[in-house]
């Protein structure tokens, strides 16, 4: 049964508020290759990346290691905040993370349907670069919670799903964050 390995990214070097795209900040770099160090003891493995920055940086490290390429798929993104303005998208966040998912829009809960689709898709051990409340998604999704905030996965920190016929299962949440999100 493959296994799929959800990285969160490195530490941006914006937060949410206030940049929609950062790359990562020292720190992040950092974080992206100790990630890269953990995942090559798992290898092979496919690459699968958010098509943003910090996420894309964050798998580098480990394409390089495996010189191999990284796909970019939209469906493990970071939650899609289209119509709202960057300085309000911390409210915004802050409502979703506090509520369960049967309350969220059709739009949100499509997106985390669509992101359990690409892991069950999965044929093969996997590293997916993503963000915070998407491995909250997936935890939530694996674990049958409803509530959106199930976990604090840390930047760079790598949650490991199993890929079953019947769906799938959470193994190993990972490092958590003992700080707040960015």
């Amino acid at each position: 049964m493959p296994k799929v390995y959800m990285v969160r990214h490195g530490r941006a070097a914006a937060n949410f508020t206030s940049d929609r795209d950062p790359g990562l900040d020292d720190l992040g770099r950092s974080q992206a290759m100790q990630a890269a160090t953990v995942l090559a003891a798992q290898a092979p493995l496919a690459l699968l990346s958010s098509p943003l920055k910090r996420a894309q940086e964050t798998a580098a490290p480990i394409a390089e290691r495996l010189k191999q390429a990284v796909t970019v798929d939209s469906r493990v993104a970071e939650v899609p905040s289209h119509g709202i303005a960057l300085e309000d998208r911390g409210t915004w966040l802050q409502t979703v993370m506090q509520g369960q998912w049967s309350e969220q829009s059709e739009a949100l809960q499509q997106w985390r349907d669509h992101m359990a689709q690409c892991l069950m898709a999965c044929s093969q051990d996997t590293a997916i670069f993503s963000h915070f409340v998407a491995i909250n998604a997936m935890v939530s999704y694996a674990t049958q919670l409803d509530e959106v905030l199930v976990c604090r996965p840390d930047n760079g920190s790598i949650t490991l799903f199993e890929v079953q016929s019947s769906g799938i299962t959470l193994i190993d949440r990972g490092r958590e964050a003992s700080t707040h999100i960015n």
